[in-house]
């Protein structure tokens, strides 16, 4: 039994230890935020708890993905319907970036403002890195079936349709929970948005695509830049 635990793990130590990282990093947000509800009597920030949730949906659906595709024989079954759910919630991880607005209401008058900032980069750090992990694990899905350029072309529309996810969730109030509850009503809003593209809409879209665009290849090159160090096989071999 312990042998078999050891050779699990030495073939999946960096997949368990990504895990084991994330849910920690959860667990002291969390933890943060309960110190402060206690320090001020308040339930202020409460709501950070149910977009890390929703940041955690993104990360298990393509976790599952990724394992299970690692055999050929689901390849299409599951992933195009995985696919669906992981895109729909996707923008909930990057979205915990703009809960930083937070920062101007009052809600800091009896706790320092020092300590609301770090509870807010807890939070929004640990969704973003749910969210980076999450599109690595399916861009490495796309890559081994459709190629290397299909796969950065996926995560090139990924961080333009998580643009207006994230603007839409911020600014309209809309979530992943109403393409299920009112898909007429997003319908509707698409095509007068599409129509009539406001000045904010477009700049926040696009400042947020291209910075999370630009975070997520400078982290995707920082974890293979190791890579280039391995010595080459001598020609001829």
């Amino acid at each position: 039994m312990i042998r078999k635990f050891l050779d699990y793990f030495s073939h999946n130590k960096y997949r368990l230890t990504m895990f084991v990282l994330l849910a920690s990093s959860s667990v002291i947000s969390v933890a943060v935020w309960r110190v402060r509800a206690e320090y001020s009597e308040t339930s202020n920030y409460a709501f950070m708890i149910w977009n890390l949730f929703l940041a955690w949906i993104p990360f298990l659906i393509s976790y599952f993905t990724y394992t299970a595709t690692l055999s050929r024989k689901w390849v299409y079954l599951i992933v195009p319907i995985a696919a669906f759910f992981w895109l729909i919630f996707f923008p909930n991880a990057p979205y915990m970036l703009t809960d930083f607005q937070h920062l101007a209401t009052d809600w800091w008058s009896n706790v320092p403002i020092w300590y609301d900032v770090l509870l807010l980069i807890w939070f929004s750090f640990t969704g973003l890195l749910l969210g980076v992990v999450s599109l690595f694990l399916m861009q490495e899905v796309i890559r081994r079936e459709f190629g290397h350029w299909v796969g950065w072309a996926f995560v090139a529309i990924v961080a333009a349709l998580s643009g207006i996810g994230v603007y839409v969730g911020r600014f309209l109030n809309w979530n992943s929970w109403d393409i299920f509850h009112n898909p007429t009503g997003i319908a509707l809003f698409t095509i007068q948005s599409a129509q009539e593209p406001s000045l904010r809409s477009i700049g926040f879209t696009s400042l947020f695509t291209a910075f999370f665009l630009f975070l997520y290849i400078t982290l995707y090159t920082f974890g293979h830049l190791l890579l280039e160090r391995q010595p080459q096989p001598p020609l001829g071999e």
